[in-house]
């Protein structure tokens, strides 16, 4: 029942296709000689995302690749092996200087461990673009192009206590993964919006899901053993909204727990249609990936970099809405969905 409910399981076969997309990549991808241009004129640019796993980083994935096909450019996808893998992020950047990429994209799982990495290549004059998620300092990067993930924990906050009503808060929190940029952002973004500070009384449990479904419905489970009386929860993504939701799958009072998330995929709207969860904040990583991709087609045609901070902009999808959070319903999720 749990993965009819929840077809984020079903995302393994897209996994392996992406991996295998990146493999071939390497395999073909002569260094030396030509640079950064094949023999038959193509850009090539190179993809780092956090994992194959999450279908946020698969869909990133497609959508840089059906980019760089449109602009008759090259793509060399590859991946940490699970969300917070800072080395194999590290030998991947690596990978993609000795084949002479002219850019990389990059979602980093430590905002401060691939530094090193992103500086050596950067003095080779690869262009270097974090996707998504921000580095540590900003600067370590030519550009970002991501959501203001702080905004989005503000909305996500907003809007699950204003959908509490009068009921007396009392919160669960399911992070990311500790030390990244994202998981920091959003948490004190969910705080900030929702009124409470790091510590307050009101906030029963946390636990960390690694953005991973079957860690977020272990955890939501423990934490329910503590604290049934929980009525709010925040959630890093749909994953873990998935997985908060499958654990509270016949829990007492469970209809009255409200759920945000934050992620926008078409599962994820379709979740939040079906009252598996309340709201979630729709990303645009479709928009992420082709800014990227164009950048470095950019960079390769007049050595013209991007600079600074470009936010994709967050939209809050729901079908309960409530004063003061601006909303649109899942039938414009559907149709906007991960755009």
């Amino acid at each position: 029942m749990g993965d009819r409910r929840f077809p984020y399981r079903a995302t393994a076969a897209a996994a392996v296709v992406a991996a295998l997309v990146g493999v071939s990549a390497c395999s073909s991808t002569k260094s030396g000689g030509s640079g950064s241009v094949s023999s038959t004129g193509q850009v090539t640019i190179g993809l780092v995302t956090k994992t194959n796993s999450n279908p946020y980083f698969v869909k990133l994935q497609e959508s840089a690749q059906a980019e760089a096909s449109k602009k008759g450019a090259r793509l060399i996808s590859l991946a940490g092996k699970f969300d917070g893998d800072n080395q194999g992020q590290v030998d991947a950047i690596n990978n993609l200087v000795a084949q002479n990429v002219k850019g990389i994209l990059i979602t980093p799982s430590s905002s401060k461990g691939v530094l090193s990495a992103i500086a050596n290549a950067r003095s080779k004059g690869i262009v270097v673009i974090a996707l998504d998620t921000a580095t540590t300092p900003s600067s370590a990067v030519d550009a970002t192009f991501a959501t203001d993930n702080k905004a989005a924990g503000v909305t996500q906050g907003k809007y699950v206590h204003a959908a509490l009503g009068t009921q007396s808060p009392n919160v669960l929190l399911l992070d990311g993964t500790p030390g990244s940029t994202v998981d920091d952002q959003r948490h004190s973004g969910f705080l900030e919006g929702f009124g409470l500070t790091a510590g307050a009384p009101q906030v029963k449990g946390t636990a960390v899901t690694n953005g991973d479904q079957t860690k977020a419905q272990t955890a939501m489970e423990n934490l329910l053993q503590r604290d049934p009386g929980v009525n709010a929860v925040y959630t890093i993504n749909e994953p873990a909204a998935a997985g908060a939701a499958q654990a509270l799958t016949g829990a007492s009072g469970s209809h009255h727990v409200v759920i945000g998330s934050i992620d926008g995929s078409c599962t994820g709207v379709r979740n939040v249609q079906k009252g598996e969860f309340a709201a979630t904040v729709m990303q645009f990583p479709k928009k992420m990936a082709e800014m990227g991709v164009d950048a470095v087609v950019t960079y390769a045609k007049s050595n013209t970099k991007p600079h600074g901070f470009i936010n994709t902009g967050s939209q809050l999808i729901t079908d309960k809405p409530t004063p003061g959070v601006p909303s649109k319903d899942t039938a414009w999720g559907l149709q906007n969905c991960w755009g």
